[in-house]
């Protein structure tokens, strides 16, 4: 004979205060699991959002960064004009040579110095990025020293509002915009025209090619050509999988870190959840027993005390989730393990993270009670009731 739901539901009610406090243990380690998953999940939305699938972008040969990327002029050439390339209303190609520079800045809440990219550009390289926008100032003039900052970097870092000037390169660089790119990478960026910046640093090639393909398809027939051409030197990546693949390292880092900080914690809340069921059990002996003579078997008592502690575990699921989207609205920076870039990006909760946290506290409460639930079942019913 099977023992109710609210059976186990209403043994939870009476010990409010032993249920409160281990629900709550579990929703502690159930909210450091899922913000950890959020951060790894944040950071690869970040950096896949900043890509467009239907652009692509050339890289040297073995590098792994654009940082470490060099494409010379020739070259750069060749790859804007292949007729794989999408052109603009005026016959042009919709593709952008671009430099890719770190500069230190000063954090404003550190005081100390974090790299920033800075990124040279040319007039298609706005059209290549619909999702870049100007919130305030005006748009750099091409030909002169003029930059624009994303949002996250004014925000961020001391000495680069609008009016003022940074100073790199041996010369002044005015800020005259700043923009907004979204959820995106290049929001930690500050973008200046590609003529200007090379020779400020002595670069004499550019770091990428970026070029909007005619048609999501033409993909495999741009790497092809520009692979096979032995004076290139180059590789292509379709340029949400390349933003997808600098992700990596720091998702891999963040998980793992994750990971082992939640099976630390959750050691303590599944024997905090043992404990309480415990003490569930041995305050209710004659009560078990009572069950037993009406007829209720050992597998149904397992099965109670199981979902009792199920029910525990589940309820911490569910505040340590609730508690966890609240970071949704939180913006967290850090450093790009591949770039050695400051980065911001938003904690982001995922249907799929939802449903690990919530089978990971419901593991929680099955591995706390099982024991207990066990010791409840076996037990023998004359001893039971002359315990009572």
């Amino acid at each position: 004979m099977a023992i109710p739901l609210s059976y186990s539901w209403r043994n939870l009610g009476t010990r409010r205060l032993t249920t409160a406090l281990t629900a709550g243990g579990m929703a502690l380690v159930v909210f450091v699991f899922t913000a950890t998953l959020m951060l790894a999940e944040g950071l690869r939305q970040t950096l896949v959002a900043t890509g467009s699938p239907g652009n692509a972008i050339v890289l040297r040969k073995g590098s792994e960064t654009e940082i470490q990327s060099g494409i010379e002029r020739g070259p750069a050439s060749v790859m804007t004009t292949r007729p794989e390339v999408a052109t603009m209303g005026d016959g042009r190609p919709l593709a952008a040579r671009e430099s890719v520079i770190l500069i230190g800045l000063t954090k404003r809440s550190t005081g100390k110095v974090s790299n920033v990219v800075i990124r040279g550009t040319e007039p298609a390289s706005l059209a290549l990025r619909p999702q870049v926008r100007l919130v305030s100032g005006r748009l750099p003039r091409p030909g002169t020293p003029e930059i624009m900052v994303g949002e996250s970097v004014a925000k961020g870092f001391a000495g680069v509002s609008l009016g003022q000037a940074l100073r790199f390169g041996k010369r002044e660089w005015p800020v005259v915009g700043i923009f907004d790119a979204g959820n995106t990478a290049f929001s930690s960026e500050i973008w200046g025209d590609v003529d200007q910046l090379m020779p400020a640093f002595g670069r004499v090639a550019y770091s990428v090619v970026v070029a909007a393909l005619r048609e999501p398809g033409a993909l495999a027939a741009y790497k092809t050509a520009i692979e096979a051409d032995p004076r290139l030197q180059a590789e292509v990546w379709r340029e949400t999988s390349y933003y997808e693949k600098q992700s990596e390292m720091m998702r891999m880092f963040l998980t793992v870190l994750g990971v082992t900080l939640t099976i630390i914690f959750s050691l303590g809340a599944m024997i905090g959840a043992m404990i309480t069921m415990y003490a569930a059990v041995a305050g209710r002996v004659p009560e078990i027993g009572a069950m037993r003579a009406m007829g209720f078997s050992r597998g149904g008592i397992l099965v109670a005390f199981l979902l009792e502690s199920l029910l525990l575990g589940g309820l911490g699921g569910v505040i340590g989730v609730g508690l966890a989207a609240g970071l949704s609205f939180v913006t967290f920076s850090t450093t790009n393990f591949q770039t050695f870039s400051e980065l911001a990006f938003r904690f982001a909760l995922t249907p799929r993270i939802v449903l690990l946290a919530l089978g990971f506290s419901l593991l929680m409460g099955i591995v706390g009670g099982f024991l207990p639930a066990v010791r409840a079942a076996r037990m023998n019913i004359v001893t039971a009731l002359r315990q009572g």
